[in-house]
């Protein structure tokens, strides 16, 4: 496979075909042909890739008691987990973890709840948080609340968010398998209200649930049609008590494989490092900021602990980056 005709038409503003992707991903155990595509990656991302690192810091605002059966996720009420349960964090908690990480050199923040949606005085707390932290100016905010309806949309822009991260999750073939609560086509409703609401998208999923590596391309792909301006590219985390709690994980090759083909299919879009960071090793974790990897959520993260911000500073840096 020409990988080097691949990349010279990417570099020129083109694309990968998905034709071209697929065969790709099928044939990377091929002579040099990885070794080719991290290079081509690597290439990409110094090209359309801005050298300061996009980080972003999330508080886990509502947990637990989800009526969702996402086989994933610690917070599904339909699953024996041992996921702390508490209703929205109050006042002084949100506001003291949106300081501590401005303070870190964080530059977004985002509530993330548990639930299907944020409705009723929830998310009046919610708005009155948010026009707070946005008065206070000194971090860029996020939200990640479920499938929301126009009018909430509206209401956290209005309140400051700039913002909306709702998951895929995975492949469009995959999904039914492991979610029987909601859909994707779900999701894309969501996405479109908080686009028309005039806030921008983060977009991405996790790896490691069980997919093939062709169904890993079809989600890069997939993800074409929502055009986020952030792919957060979670590795699964399996939490006991959850259906997919014996799942093994991946090797190193296979997630540098798909940051790579993710970065030729998404040439301009920040792939963010997000939950699993600890099943990569830390030479896989450098290799992936070299051929791809471009931001990340630091600090904790919802219901495992991510890798400490000082750390994570001192990688990044060593890696060539901005912080």
């Amino acid at each position: 496979m020409d990988i080097f005709s691949i990349k010279e038409r990417i570099l020129a503003g083109g694309s990968i075909t998905p034709d071209e992707a697929y065969r790709l991903a099928e044939q990377l155990d091929e002579g040099q042909l990885r070794e080719q595509l991290y290079e081509a990656a690597a290439e990409i991302t110094a090209k359309f890739g801005p050298r300061k690192f996009d980080s972003c810091s999330i508080i886990n605002a509502r947990s637990g008691r989800c009526p969702e059966d996402c086989k994933w996720c610690a917070q599904s009420a339909s699953y024996p987990t041992s996921v702390n349960i508490y209703p929205l964090v109050n006042h002084d908690v949100c506001m003291d973890m949106a300081d501590r990480n401005s303070r870190a050199g964080i530059g977004r923040f985002s509530l993330v709840t548990s639930g299907r949606a944020v409705t009723g005085h929830t998310l009046d707390t919610i708005c009155e948080y948010y026009s707070e932290l946005n008065r206070k100016g000194d971090i860029y905010l996020c939200a990640s609340m479920g499938l929301l309806e126009d009018e909430a949309m509206r209401r956290l822009h209005e309140a400051g968010v700039k913002r909306y991260h709702c998951n895929l999750e995975t492949s469009r073939s995959f999904f039914p398998s492991l979610c029987s609560t909601h859909t994707q086509e779900d999701k894309h409703t969501t996405i479109a209200r908080a686009r028309k609401a005039g806030m921008e998208i983060c977009c991405g999923g996790i790896i490691g649930m069980g997919e093939s590596m062709r169904q890993r391309v079809e989600f890069a792909l997939d993800l074409r049609e929502v055009d986020p301006v952030s792919i957060p590219l979670n590795v699964l985390h399996p939490i006991p008590g959850t259906p997919l709690e014996q799942m093994p994980p991946l090797t190193d090759n296979e997630i540098l494989d798909t940051v790579a083909i993710f970065r030729l299919v998404h040439p301009r879009v920040i792939i963010r490092f997000a939950g699993g960071r600890d099943r990569i090793s830390p030479e896989a974790q450098r290799q992936a900021l070299r051929i791809g990897v471009n931001g990340a959520i630091m600090g904790d993260l919802l219901t495992t602990v991510g890798a400490q911000i000082r750390q994570d500073k001192e990688m990044i840096e060593e890696c060539g980056y901005e912080f």
